[in-house]
């Protein structure tokens, strides 16, 4: 039941931080902040584990580790809640846009026109919105992700310890492949979840949708963020519930007679013991962290862990952002073909190596070995990911030539945002309505397009009569950029192929690796301190080789020596009588 528990805690924990990464995008249009405040809203989660990570770890396992990891649990429902107020404390987005999304078009700004000084009056200048940042709410998402962090602190390393302390070692690899599966089909869950939560406008309910201009696939779409985090609170809190009805110990789980037992049961007896001994709190406090960082193996682990953990982390923040501007895809799309393609082989990963790892027993050592080997061969594989890249969408002025499509530009540069074709229509350089001519080449706006007239209402508005788009047909374009060529997508099927194979092979390599992790922390520090006894210890074998002590020597040579002896001392005392050697037995000893 415990580890049932702790599975959907991991499920709830894992599925809230899945769905917060994938909403980072949506939150960064939604508050209009720079990609440096996303990434401090998205590290303000590690801040508040490492602030109390340690502490809790070491002070936990002599508390109610079930009920502190209730509150824990709890406590990372609240937060989520938190993360989700300040959409209802602030108004609604709104995208910039020129093209009105008014029914009736009473007003054609954003079409060509000669005579438009008056209707270009009201534009903002881009550089007073980035000052104002629209609103400062983004910091309740950052609080509300830094107490989510501080409420995940108890749950990995209370549960494992709780379940090493009280089930046999043999099937610690197969729970721990358990809880890796649940912190895996969290993430699939949190994942559909954001997915769908990002065809929904943010202000679904609120505004007439009918009337947006924007539709998933615009850069400039928000989804409601705000529903999955909700969620997200409603579960954690309810998987807080069963750890407070739980005992402060369980009955340890029944071991064969062997000598691994044996020595695993003296282990324990040991620890046990050592447990009752520390009564003070923060007496041994020091003197362990001294111990645990003296431990070479332990330290080069956590520095491979930390390198590790932050590629994946970056990787995986970011990855929906790079695969919807790389290929050209929307980003519920994108979120669903990440979890569809990368959480099912880690699952079954996970499971083969928890089984693998009790069935044949493998060593600390040998997992360490086949750790390395797959994790080099996963690294390897994923570097062919530098093959599947796409051109960046074709923009008239910004990406792309006016004249030719297919002639890329390098740089921006502002003069050139302008052609002979609508240097006439008094158009805004700086502000982004893109629209998809015939022709295949985007432009920054319909006026910047030459476009003269509009049918339609919405996202079904066509622009007609422009002047900049070169083509057989009537010159018409539509709102939003244009999609990439087939060859994008078939790069995209590459690299999720890719994704693929390389998770399979990642989930492979985690539970030996962490196994040598887990068995370092808790059989390390007196496997190292043993361990550098042995050192003395092997040169006073080396030396022992080399002499020769009574007891190595058999009866008849020993009388022999015993002569040559008498006779070394009747000589020894003839010429050189000394009263340190008067005693026969101190004389036989020195010799």
């Amino acid at each position: 039941m415990f580890l049932f528990s702790l599975t959907m805690a991991y499920v709830a924990k894992s599925l809230s931080g899945a769905y917060m990464n994938s909403m980072l995008t949506q939150i960064e249009r939604q508050f209009n902040i720079p990609t440096s405040i996303v990434g401090l809203i998205n590290g303000s989660f590690e801040i508040g584990n490492l602030l109390l990570v340690i502490f809790v770890s070491y002070f936990g396992t002599k508390l109610h580790r079930p009920i502190v990891i209730g509150v824990g649990c709890a406590v990372m429902g609240l937060g989520c809640f938190l993360i989700s107020l300040p959409h209802f404390l602030m108004g609604r987005y709104e995208y910039e846009k020129t093209i009105s999304p008014a029914s009736n078009l009473s007003s054609n700004s954003f079409l060509c026109s000669g005579n438009r000084t008056q209707t270009l009056t009201p534009t903002h200048d881009p550089a007073e919105c980035v000052k104002e940042i629209k609103s400062l709410m983004w910091i309740y998402v950052m609080i509300g992700n830094f107490i989510r962090g501080i409420g995940e602190t108890p749950i990995m390393p209370l549960g494992i310890s709780y379940i090493e302390d009280f089930a046999k070692s043999e099937n610690s690899p197969l729970y721990i492949g358990i809880l890796e599966t649940g912190k895996i089909v969290g993430p699939l869950i949190g994942l559909l979840l954001a997915s769908f939560c990002a065809t929904i406008y943010v202000d679904t309910g609120s505004v007439d949708t009918d009337d947006l201009t924007i539709t998933p696939t615009d850069t400039r779409w928000v989804g409601a963020w705000w529903i999955g985090f909700l969620i997200c609170a409603g579960v954690n809190v309810l998987t807080s519930i069963p750890f407070f009805f739980f005992p402060k110990t369980l009955p340890k789980e029944r071991l064969k007679v062997n000598v691994d037992v044996t020595k695993s049961d003296r282990e324990e007896k040991h620890r046990g013991k050592t447990k009752k001994e520390k009564r003070g709190i923060t007496k041994d406090f020091l003197p362990f962290m001294k111990s645990l960082f003296c431990n070479p193996i332990y330290i080069l682990f956590s520095l491979i862990s930390v390198l590790q953990v932050n590629t994946f982390i970056i990787s995986f923040t970011f990855m929906p952002k790079y695969l919807e501007q790389q290929y050209g895809k929307s980003t519920a799309e994108i979120i669903f073909l990440i979890g569809l393609y990368s959480l099912p082989p880690i699952c079954i990963g996970y499971l083969i190596g928890g089984l693998i790892m009790k069935k044949f027993k493998i060593t600390v050592k040998k997992a360490a070995y086949i750790a390395f080997c797959l994790s080099l061969t996963e690294y390897l594989l994923f570097s062919l990911n530098f093959m599947w890249t796409c051109d960046n969408f074709p923009v008239a002025g910004l990406t792309a030539s006016y004249e030719h499509e297919r002639i890329q530009q390098p740089l921006y540069v502002e003069n050139k945002v302008l052609a002979d074709c609508n240097t006439r229509c008094n158009c805004l350089t700086k502000t982004w309505d893109p629209v998809c001519g015939d022709n295949g080449l985007a432009y920054m706006s319909a006026c910047i397009a030459g476009c003269e007239k509009s049918v339609g209402t919405g996202v079904n508005m066509v622009f007609q009569n422009c002047s900049c788009i070169q083509s057989s047909g009537n010159s018409s374009a539509v709102l939003g950029l244009c999609e990439k060529g087939p060859e994008c997508t078939i790069k995209l099927q590459y690299f999720f192929i890719v994704l693929v194979i390389c998770c399979f092979i990642y989930s492979l390599a985690a539970i030996p690796g962490y196994m040598v992790l887990l068995r370092n922390i808790y059989f390390g520090m007196p496997s190292a301190l043993r361990g550098l006894s042995y050192l003395p210890a092997f040169f006073i074998v080396i030396l022992m080789r080399k002499r020769q002590l009574p007891e190595d020597i058999d009866s008849s040579e020993t009388e022999l020596a015993e002569m040559k002896l008498t006779e070394k001392e009747n000589e020894c005392m003839d010429v050189h009588r000394s009263p340190e050697v008067e005693n026969d037995g101190e004389l036989k000893t020195k010799l």
